[in-house]
């Protein structure tokens, strides 16, 4: 699973890729109806993509992401200081516990572009949808 965010003077937007174990991609976005820092973006992206491989009884899951923070944060190698963003850390956390096994892995942006570009677009584009997320 890829997931990224961006925050923009309009809008925040979310993606997330999931790809199957024989290539099909499933892809989805949100419009946060809040506004946000680029950590909490990039948090709620995961969690949707989180939330998507459990709608799809995914039992082992690959999380890649450009956000050096939250990969160390969910691997547990780093704190979570920022009390904003503990919550998210421990929705992340209890996601991971419905998986047999999750592993979180930072990747540059480059190898992410598809759920970066999705992000943007939804951040700049009115989004004709009613999903949107709201705040945690």
């Amino acid at each position: 699973m890829f997931f990224d965010g961006a925050v923009n003077t309009k809008d925040v937007g979310i993606g997330a890729i999931l790809i199957s174990p024989t290539g099909q991609h499933y892809s989805a976005i949100a419009q946060l109806l809040f506004f946000c820092t680029n950590n909490i973006s990039k948090y709620e992206a995961c969690i949707m993509g989180m939330n998507m491989t459990i709608d799809q009884d995914v039992e082992e899951l690959l999380i890649m992401g450009d956000s050096d923070l939250i990969i160390r944060q969910d691997q547990g190698e780093w704190e979570t200081r920022y009390v904003n963003l503990i919550p998210y850390r421990q929705h992340v956390e209890d996601l991971s516990k419905r998986f047999k096994s999750v592993e979180f892995r930072y990747i540059p942006r480059f190898h992410i572009e598809l759920a970066y570009a999705l992000a943007i677009l939804v951040s700049m584009l009115p989004y004709p949808g009613n999903v949107h997320i709201d705040l945690l």
